[in-house]
């Protein structure tokens, strides 16, 4: 399992946030973020909660919150930071992704 908190960051708003579903769900707070094929830009990021990291996922903990990633996802996402954002238009688990050339409008796919 590789651990490297520069290859992927957790904001500690997302980590908060994370943490809080965790425990409402009776859930270890382990948030898993991974890139699909679809999307309106190309691809689309995923998030789930996840029972325990996987043997190739890297892991970046913030607080009582962890986000892990898997090896081919992180491909696409490496040098990213997940945040929670809560706007006028509603809230949600943001990626910011210096590896995209561009997204769309609802932040949840894009293109590299």
């Amino acid at each position: 399992m590789a651990t490297l908190a520069a290859d992927i960051a957790l904001t500690p708003a997302a980590a908060a946030r994370v943490a809080a579903i965790a425990a409402r769900q009776g859930k270890p707070a382990i948030l898993r973020l991974s890139v699909e094929g679809g999307g309106c830009s190309g691809f689309q990021y995923r998030f789930g909660l996840a029972d325990a990291p996987a043997g190739d996922d890297t892991v970046a903990t913030t607080g009582d919150a962890t986000l892990v990633v898997d090896s081919i996802s992180l491909d696409l996402v490496r040098g990213a930071q997940v945040d929670y954002v809560e706007s006028l238009g509603g809230a949600a688990f943001r990626v910011e992704n210096p590896n995209a050339a561009s997204g769309c409008g609802c932040g949840s796919s894009f293109a590299v």
